[in-house]
C-alpha cells in the first residue's frame, strides 16, 4: 500500500488529508520458458498465485505435475517461471499452444467456443457435505474480519477457503477477485491440502471465471457477498455446485445446489 494526497469534501467542505491505496503491478507467468499469460495483481504470494492460475488453465491437476515453480533467475517477483513434467506437457499441448485463450480474466466473454472449451477441463462435483446457514454468516463474518487490505484502502477483494469443520484453510486478499481466489487456492495446492477445501468465501461476486476456477479446485459450494452472473448460475448447475450470496446481514440467497445448505 502508499500513501496519496487526497481532498476530501462532505457537505459543502473540504480538506486535504491522505489515503492508503493498494498497488497493483503486472505478473508475468512463463511455462517451459514461453510467456504463458500477463495478470494485473496486488503484489505478494506470487507462487501460489501462478499455481492456482496453472490449476485454473487445466495446465496442472495437482502439484505433481509441476517440474518446478518460481521466480526467474533474476529473481524478478514479477515473473514466475512454471515448468511442467514432460508427461503432463504432453497431455495440456492443446492448452498451451492456445495459451491466453482460456484465460479472460477480465474482458467477458469472448464467444460460445470459450465457454464450450471451459467444459472440457471441468468435472461435476461429488461432494455432498451439508453447512448449516448460520454458520455461514460466521464464516462471512470471519472474511471480513481478515481483510487487512480492504479495512485500510477499500479496494480490493477476498477470498477463503475453508474445511468441512469450517475451519478456515487459506485465505487471500488481492486488487483482482479472480487473483485473490487464485492465491487462496494455490495455497492448498502446492501444500497438498486441496482436497480438504469444501467451501469458498468470496467478498466479490461470483462470475463464470471463478466458478471455473473453483471447479478445477473441486470446491462444491461458493458464498459471495454479491449477486452472481447469469451464466455462472448456469455454469454451476451444469457442474452440481451449490452458488450462494448474501442479500441482507441475515439473508442468503441460493442460486443452485441448494440440498448443501440445511436451512431452519
Amino acid at each position: 500500500m502508499e500513501s496519496y494526497r487526497v481532498i476530501r469534501c462532505e457537505k459543502g467542505l473540504c480538506r486535504n488529508g491522505d489515503h492508503e491505496l493498494i498497488q497493483e503491478e503486472p505478473l508475468l507467468i512463463r511455462v517451459d520458458d514461453k510467456p504463458y499469460s500477463v495478470v494485473m495483481r496486488t503484489p505478494g504470494e506470487e507462487i501460489p498465485h501462478a499455481a492456482g492460475f496453472c490449476l485454473g488453465e487445466g495446465l496442472v491437476d495437482n502439484r505433481n505435475d509441476f517440474a518446478a515453480i518460481g521466480f526467474c533467475r533474476d529473481l524478478d517477483p514479477n515473473v514466475v517461471d512454471v515448468r511442467l513434467k514432460p508427461e503432463r506437457r504432453e497431455k495440456v499441448l492443446d492448452i498451451l499452444e492456445r495459451r491466453g485463450f482460456i484465460s479472460q480474466t477480465s474482458c467477458g466473454i469472448c464467444g460460445k467456443e470459450m465457454v464450450k472449451d471451459l467444459y472440457q477441463i471441468l468435472i461435476p462435483a461429488e461432494h455432498n457435505i451439508q453447512i448449516d446457514i448460520d454458520k455461514i454468516f460466521v464464516c462471512i463474518d470471519k472474511l471480513s474480519e481478515n481483510q487487512a487490505y480492504y479495512s485500510t484502502t477499500r479496494g480490493s477483494h477476498a477470498a477463503m477457503l475453508v474445511d468441512s469443520r469450517l475451519d478456515t484453510l487459506s485465505f487471500a486478499e488481492d486488487v483482482g477477485r479472480h487473483n485473490a481466489l487464485d492465491k487462496a487456492i494455490g495455497k492448498l495446492l502446492l501444500e497438498g491440502n486441496l482436497r480438504d477445501a469444501v467451501m469458498v468465501i468470496l467478498s466479490s461476486r461470483i462470475s463464470y471465471e471463478l466458478v471455473q476456477k473453483a471447479a478445477r479446485a473441486r470446491l462444491p459450494i461458493m458464498v459471495s457477498e454479491s449477486r452472481p452472473t447469469g451464466l455462472a448460475v448456469e455454469m454451476g448447475q451444469s457442474l452440481n455446485m451449490t452458488l450462494a450470496c448474501t442479500a441482507k446481514e441475515s439473508e442468503l440467497i441460493l442460486f443452485c445446489g441448494e440440498k448443501r445448505i440445511i436451512r431452519k
